[in-house]
């Protein structure tokens, strides 16, 4: 070997031991249809020095959500797209190592929309200070956290009321359990659908829903029809396909629906044909909302306030399904396709009490 080359391998090692070693996910190339882990790759790369006015902060905890793979395509959206190459972007809940800004300081704990990497450096705005005596930290990735937020937010968006028939679609899942307990809370009859035995199990035994059942098991506008013969104030839409055109017959007069999601149709590399009931929004003078959290930044403190306030007085559940490592990151995100989590899917990034 070369006293170049020799030099040149020790200038590299040199500047590598100067910064942490950090892992990241990165999008490798666009999905079509269902993501595979070859539209990804994971790289080591480092963090470097901190500059006046950032913080480095290691993340415990990240999150993996359905409305990601839509950043995934190509094109204009509500968000913009993923780049290419780029470490992927999605709610994370971690620690501060190391501080520049007056606001943080080491051990404090913050949430961001850093995940999907181990470390990262960022400015105090970009950082949301968070308690580290609340257990555990990942719940403000869940019933705390922007899907608990996107369930309260559609509970408000249509004035959801003591006395409402209400159906959740894809119950079991991180926004849906939470909808279900708060309108619970709210004095509301709760009816919710999921894919499995266990799934419905846990609604009611777990969530304290009125009525559950498999979607799997038979038509669901048949089933909607056995459980709620009366029909449905409030449809809660965490799935569309089916589960909305079931709705839609379900409802009565002046029913509303909150457009929160449409997992069944996020992977179709065709638009899928909408309903064939639509005119039951005419005949029945229906209000359906689209709803999209980030619009609802502004109440955050009231959010936590209230949810926050459940889930310390032991009236909200927050349930997770948690899988270790970042390696192990894209896994669980492509497992949200198959329904592979009950409740929200975490993805543990570094050792911490649980």
């Amino acid at each position: 070997m070369g006293q170049t080359h020799r030099r040149c391998i020790l200038r590299r090692s040199a500047v590598y031991m100067s910064g942490i070693p950090n892992r990241e996910i990165r999008l490798a190339s666009r999905p079509h249809g269902m993501p595979t882990a070859a539209n990804f790759t994971l790289a080591l790369t480092e963090v470097g020095p901190l500059q006046d006015q950032q913080v480095l902060v290691r993340n415990l905890f990240m999150s993996v959500d359905p409305y990601m793979r839509g950043r995934m395509n190509e094109g204009k959206s509500y968000v913009p797209p993923f780049e290419l190459g780029k470490p992927l972007e999605g709610g994370a809940v971690g620690e501060v190592v190391e501080s520049r800004a007056a606001k943080f300081k080491p051990g404090d704990a913050v949430t961001s929309n850093f995940g999907w990497r181990e470390y990262f450096v960022a400015a105090p705005p970009e950082l949301h200070p968070v308690s580290r005596a609340v257990s555990p930290l990942s719940v403000y990735l869940g019933a705390l956290g922007m899907t608990g937020m996107t369930a309260w937010a559609g509970l408000k968006l249509v004035d959801v009321k003591a006395g409402d028939v209400v159906y959740i679609s894809g119950a079991a899942g991180a926004v849906g359990n939470v909808a279900g307990q708060l309108a619970k809370l709210r004095g509301c009859r709760v009816i919710g659908s999921a894919g499995s035995t266990e799934k419905v199990r846990f609604l009611k035994d777990e969530c304290g829903f009125d009525v559950a059942f498999n979607y799997k098991a038979g038509p669901v506008v048949e089933q909607l029809k056995v459980e709620a013969p009366e029909g449905i104030d409030v449809y809660f839409d965490n799935v569309g396909g089916e589960s909305l055109e079931a709705a839609l017959s379900a409802l009565r007069l002046h029913g509303r629906i909150i457009a929160c999601g449409g997992i069944s149709g996020y992977n179709n590399e065709t638009p899928t044909p909408g309903p064939t009931n639509l005119f039951n929004i005419t005949t029945k003078r229906l209000t359906m909302k689209g709803l999209i959290v980030r619009d609802w930044l502004d109440r955050q403190p009231e959010f936590e306030k209230e949810v926050g306030g459940y889930f310390s007085a032991g009236k909200l559940k927050n349930k997770e399904t948690v899988v270790e490592g970042i390696e192990q990151a894209v896994a669980a995100f492509i497992g949200l396709f198959g329904g592979k989590n009950v409740g929200k899917m975490i993805v543990a990034l570094a050792p911490t009490t649980r």
